[in-house]
């Protein structure tokens, strides 16, 4: 009786301990490495340094993100066609910084505009198996920050 009031104590104590390291997901989570610095996809969105949104109004937008349709023309690429674990991995052996995007974003947060139209702060071309548009827009502001330079930016 004693050992199954162990038992008894000790699973929920384990599962407690995966939900709170996120390790609920086994599957390859959204990563880069920009000078030395992993940006990752948070597995729970409350583990996460920062969250980010998306709209469908320009004028609601921080940040403009612009889908190229060419690697050349882009400020961020990402090109895969594997399906191993490792698709996406970083190799920095630094903790990664987290970020979630968010439906609900804080005032304070950075809101993209994701579209085929410029002007645009940042221009991604994404060809992934692992990454989505969203991801890899969530991922390049994640690690440059929301720097708005739009204006600057070529039509």
């Amino acid at each position: 009786m004693l050992r199954l009031k162990i038992l008894a104590s000790v699973v929920p104590l384990a599962i407690a301990a995966l939900f709170a390291r996120g390790e609920f997901l086994t599957g390859p989570q959204a990563c880069i490495e920009i000078a030395g610095m992993s940006v990752k996809i948070a597995a729970l969105s409350w583990q996460a340094h920062l969250h980010v949104g998306f709209t469908d109004d320009p004028s609601r937008a921080t940040v403009r993100v612009q889908i190229s349709d060419n690697a050349e023309a882009a400020d961020f690429t990402v090109i895969d066609d594997i399906d191993t674990a490792e698709a996406g991995a970083c190799g920095s052996s630094a903790p990664p910084r987290l970020i979630a995007i968010s439906r609900n974003p804080a005032p304070s947060d950075p809101v993209i505009y994701l579209s085929r139209d410029g002007p645009a702060d940042y221009r991604i071309f994404v060809s992934s198996k692992s990454f989505s548009l969203l991801d890899a827009a969530a991922l390049i502001v994640g690690a440059r920050g929301e720097r708005h330079r739009v204006e600057a930016a070529s039509l």
